[in-house]
C-alpha cells in the first residue's frame, strides 16, 4: 500500500510543478500585418527556452520565416500562433514574411 501512496504523491508533485515551469517561459509577442513585422528588432533571451507568439493582424496571410533558425509559421489573416524555441545561441538572425518580401526584421538573442 505504501508504494501506491508514494507513486500518487510523486505524480501529484510532478503535475503541480508542470504549470509553473510553463508560466516561467518568456513569451515574446510579434505582430505581422500586410507587409510589416513589428517590432522590427525582436529581442529574445539567448540560451533560454521561450515562446514566440505571432499575431497576424492584417487582411492577408503571412509567413514568419527564418532560414538561419530553420523555422517558419504560416498564419491566416486574423490568427495567432506560436513557435517554441528550446534555445538559441546569442546573435542576430534575419526573419522575414515569405508572402510579403518587403517585410523584414531581426531577431536578436542576448
Amino acid at each position: 500500500m505504501i508504494p501506491a501512496l508514494h507513486l500518487a504523491l510523486v505524480s501529484a508533485l510532478l503535475l503541480a510543478t508542470a504549470p509553473a515551469r510553463a508560466q516561467d517561459m518568456p513569451v515574446i509577442k510579434v505582430e505581422m500585418r500586410d507587409g510589416v513585422i513589428l517590432p522590427a528588432v525582436i529581442e529574445v533571451p539567448a540560451n533560454t527556452r521561450f515562446k514566440l507568439e505571432i499575431s497576424n493582424t492584417g487582411q492577408s496571410p503571412v509567413e514568419f520565416e527564418s532560414l538561419e533558425l530553420k523555422r517558419e509559421k504560416a498564419l491566416a489573416a486574423g490568427s495567432t500562433s506560436a513557435i517554441i524555441f528550446r534555445t538559441i545561441d546569442p546573435g542576430t538572425y534575419e526573419v522575414f514574411d515569405d508572402f510579403h518580401p518587403e517585410a523584414k526584421a531581426k531577431l536578436v538573442a542576448k
